[in-house]
């Protein structure tokens, strides 16, 4: 059973960041109705019980979402770490995601260089053709056209230094992040393949951040906040 703690985020804050989530999930249409909904009920079961969050599915302003978060810089830096693990939940990193992010940063008056650096990893979408309507997934999860080494890794850094004080968001993430790699699997159409989905290991470059993330909001929970992780693990 959760316990009632004080949360250090206004609930006008945690629906604001929500939204912004949802917000870039949206930008590329990629955001399966399916995902939608469980994303919807861990946000009501863990963030926000008593709230109605009928208007996740509106996309928030940039000018929108610095206002609610406020002027804190750590808080709004931790907004979005989780936003990008958002734009990249399904490997890929879409041109119009990277534009939702730019407009946030700026917005939140902040200037992160490791967002520059995933500007590298970007995705074109005109170079997908109607032939091969899954061509998206040809360009490899986390590398880049151009010739670097490892062009993730300060973004890998960065997101490594993400620090969990809100209970209600540690206990978000632990129900967002899968405690394992998913199982790949092949998604069929009349009895033929029509795409094979690798495990979220292989085909999310940041998994070892998300799997960090999580271990580190249980530990949060367990050891500062004297809370049973058992159903999280």
């Amino acid at each position: 059973m959760t316990s009632v703690i004080q949360s250090p985020y206004a609930e006008e804050q945690i629906t604001a960041w929500l939204r912004g989530l949802f917000t870039v999930a949206w930008a590329d249409g990629h955001f399966d109705p399916e995902e939608q909904e469980i994303l919807t009920q861990i946000a009501q079961e863990e963030l926000a019980p008593s709230k109605d969050l009928s208007s996740l599915d509106e996309p928030i302003s940039a000018e929108e979402l610095a206002a609610a978060l406020g002027n804190d810089s750590a808080r709004a830096e931790n907004f979005l770490r989780t936003a990008v693990m958002v734009a990249l939940a399904d490997g890929v990193y879409s041109t119009t995601e990277a534009d939702v992010l730019h407009e946030f940063c700026e917005a939140l008056g902040l200037k992160v260089e490791a967002l520059e650096s995933l500007r590298l990893t970007l995705y074109d979408s005109k170079a997908t053709t109607a032939a091969n309507p899954i061509a998206e997934l040809a360009q490899e999860p986390g590398t880049s056209p151009h010739p670097h080494s490892d062009v993730l890794h300060p973004v890998r850094e960065w997101l490594d230094g993400m620090e969990i004080h809100d209970p209600r968001l540690a206990r978000f993430m632990c129900k967002l992040i899968p405690a394992q790699c998913p199982f790949e699997r092949d998604v069929k159409l009349f009895g033929h393949k029509i795409v094979h989905i690798p495990p979220l290991c292989k085909i999310n470059p940041l998994y070892e951040q998300l799997v960090g993330l999580r271990f580190r909001a249980l530990s949060y929970l367990a050891d500062e906040k004297g809370e049973d992780i058992s159903d999280y693990c």
